[in-house]
This record gives C-alpha cells, structure tokens and sequence, in this order.
C-alpha cells in the first residue's frame, strides 16, 4: 500500500480500540476499519490527525465523516460477504473503502463532478476496484436493482421512494434523516410496500441534495 507504515498501523488500531470503546461490537467492521488506509484519503495538512475520531473537508462542500460514523453506519447494515451494496454519495471513497474490505459487490454514486473523477482514479490506485457512477442519488442505480443492503453518507430530508422500491426484501437501508441534525434511521423491508423503521440517535451530515424538490 502507497505511504502505508507500521506507524499508521498502529495508529489504526488505536482506532479501532477506540471505536469499540464506544459501542462498535462488529469484530468485521473493527476489522476494516483496521485497514483501510484513511490518512491517504485526507488532505496532506490534515495526515497527521488521519486517525482521530472527527470529519475533515475534501473539498467540493463535502466532508469525510468521523470513523464512528462511518463504523455506526456499517455496523447498522449488517453485511455479510458477497451482498451487492449501493451506496449513495461516494465522497473520499473511505466508506466505500470500509465496505470493500468486508467482501462486499459496491455500486457507489456520487453526483459532485469533482469528487466522482478524484475518487473514481484514486481507489483503484490504492487498491479498491469497484463500480462508480456519477449522477443523482436521489434516483438510485435501478439498473443493477434490487440491493441486499443501501447506504445513504449524506443527509437527506425524507428517505428516497425510489431507493425503497430498490432494496431486496429481508434488505436494509441505513440512512441520516434530517435538515440541520439528522436521525441516523434504519430502514428493513419486510415485505412488498412494507417496511419497519428504527431509530439511532442524532448525527450531522452535509446534505445529500440542495435546491432540490422532493417528493415521494
């Protein structure tokens, strides 16, 4: 791996100790949070803070999140290895990264022009091959549809009809629902037209869209 040393490794398991100090239990999720490398995701001015728990920018409006988050999220999905994931909001590509290493089949969509043509060069440069799309999340990827597990990395004010209709029955969908705080929702599509919600507190996300109508 590029600029990957003992010293990261280190501070990486550092990391994962500290996420499972506060609440992660997924031994797989520890586990890639473990090895993907986030400082080479980072800005160079923040590297030296790459394995601290907080969100950096990188650039176009848009941050990475905290590990927690991200860590939370994946947690949430309960993978197993080999689902086929769509992920809405590519951003750095860590937590497509994340979801990599845990034997996942990624489909990931990111609709800021400048981030899609970053990440979609650089994972593949460090190792992660995946599927990249650029275009609006809001849609989904029907194409490929249905998803055993959908991750949304960004806040959305409703949760998306059409990524519903794209979920697999027996799937989830793990999702930040909100305007300025977002409620951390889960998502379980129990039968046609048939979902169950559970709620996980309070995180904060850019949001997924602006200037955009949303309906159901």
């Amino acid at each position: 791996m590029i600029n990957d040393t003992y010293r990261h490794k280190g501070l990486r398991k550092q990391l994962a100790m500290l996420l499972k100090d506060k609440g992660i239990k997924s031994t797989e999720v520890l586990k890639a949070i473990e090895s993907v490398p986030r400082h080479l995701f980072l800005n160079s001015s923040f590297i030296e803070r790459a394995y601290e728990d907080i969100a950096f920018p990188i650039g176009a409006g848009q941050t990475i999140s905290r590990p927690h988050t991200v860590a939370f999220q994946t947690e949430l999905l309960e993978l197993k290895r080999g689902e086929k994931v769509l992920e809405i909001g590519t951003g750095s590509g860590y937590q497509t990264s994340v979801l990599l290493e845990m034997g996942a089949k990624v489909f990931t969509i990111e609709r800021q022009k400048e981030l899609f043509d970053k990440t979609k060069t650089f994972l593949p440069s460090i190792g992660y091959e995946t599927k990249f799309f650029y275009g609006d999340g809001y849609k989904g990827l029907p194409v490929f549809a249905p998803y055993d597990k959908i991750i949304i990395t960004a806040g959305a004010p409703i949760i998306p009809t059409p990524l519903l209709e794209q979920l697999k029955i027996g799937g989830r969908l793990v999702i930040p629902v909100g305007d300025k705080i977002q409620v951390m929702t889960l998502i379980e599509k129990i039968a046609d037209k048939k979902f169950q919600k559970t709620e996980y507190g309070e995180f904060k996300f850019v949001p997924l869209l602006e200037h955009k109508e949303w309906g159901d």
